[in-house]
């Protein structure tokens, strides 16, 4: 970790989080679930016959046991940081659609080179900043003209956050980078035509502090260099909670979520892309949801 950076993040710090998460999870990760299934629908235009499958980044395995549905006669590995992650998903196992599990950094795949078919990937990278090794041992284990479909967050996610907590000299809320860092960085690591867009989601919370708690309940806590090292006294607490109310509505505060979805090829396909370059949907396409 290069702790000259407020917002670098320690490998080991997030992998702790995320393993005393395991068990709570999935009850706040309604938001997940959602990107989840648009990402996986990303996959439905591709006739597909993968010999192997690997669900990076896999969490509680939710993905990796739909992946297993979709593609019956391929292997599918759930790879993840969190031992507690993988033991969650451990639970989705079934007779005639188990995975394996793989406990490892998504930069350290401890995989062969040109072994996987199709990389799966759902809202991990924004945990790997910056992403060009995640990007580079992806590309290092994908088959020629192998795919990688991705999301992760965007810079304007929890945006309501960051402003409440204000500048006190702390980091408060990850960095994430934009949708074209993220496909310059697919391209420097030999991706090609990657496909690029953007998505907006709210979820309505009566309070600040019921964001936090589902913060909490998924792993997303603060790990970043920069975050206090000391409990965050009543006042200061306080103070983000009024400053957060300014975006009320309706009798609910918002969390905006900037979801960015990338899909690539590892070669030139010539078949089944939409053509060179990067594509991003234009701003009156991008869509809002709302959970209720």
């Amino acid at each position: 970790m290069n702790r000259s950076d407020p917002f670098a993040l320690a490998r080991t710090a997030v992998r702790n989080t995320f393993d005393r998460a395991g068990g709570s999870y999935e009850a706040a990760a309604l938001l997940q679930s959602s990107v989840a299934a648009e990402l996986l629908s990303r996959l439905e235009p591709f006739d597909f016959a993968p010999a192997v499958v690997l669900d990076l980044g896999a969490g509680t395995g939710r993905c990796s046991t739909q992946l297993k549905r979709r593609y019956r006669r391929a292997q599918v590995l759930a790879l993840d940081l969190a031992p507690g992650m993988l033991q969650a998903a451990a639970r989705h196992q079934r007779w005639l659609r188990r995975f394996e599990r793989i406990c490892a950094d998504a930069a350290a795949v401890p995989l062969r080179s040109g072994s996987v078919d199709v990389i799966f990937s759902n809202l991990m990278l924004q945990w790997c900043d910056p992403p060009d090794e995640v990007f580079a041992e992806a590309r290092r284990v994908l088959k020629p003209q192998g795919f990688l479909a991705l999301s992760t967050f965007g810079p304007d996610t929890l945006c309501e956050l960051r402003e409440a907590w204000g500048e006190d000299g702390h980091t408060h809320v990850n960095r994430f980078l934009d949708v074209h860092d993220i496909g310059d960085a697919l391209m420097r690591a030999g991706f090609t035509e990657p496909v690029l867009d953007v998505e907006r989601m709210c979820v309505t919370y009566p309070d600040v502090l019921g964001l936090m708690h589902d913060l909490q309940a998924i792993g997303a806590r603060n790990v970043t260099a920069g975050r206090a090292r000391t409990l965050t006294g009543k006042g200061r607490l306080r103070q983000m909670r009024e400053r957060y109310e300014v975006h009320r509505r309706g009798g609910t505060l918002p969390a905006t979520y900037e979801v960015i979805y990338a899909v690539a090829w590892n070669g030139h396909t010539g078949a089944g892309s939409p053509g060179g370059g990067e594509v991003v949907i234009a701003p009156d396409q991008i869509s809002h949801r709302r959970r209720s």
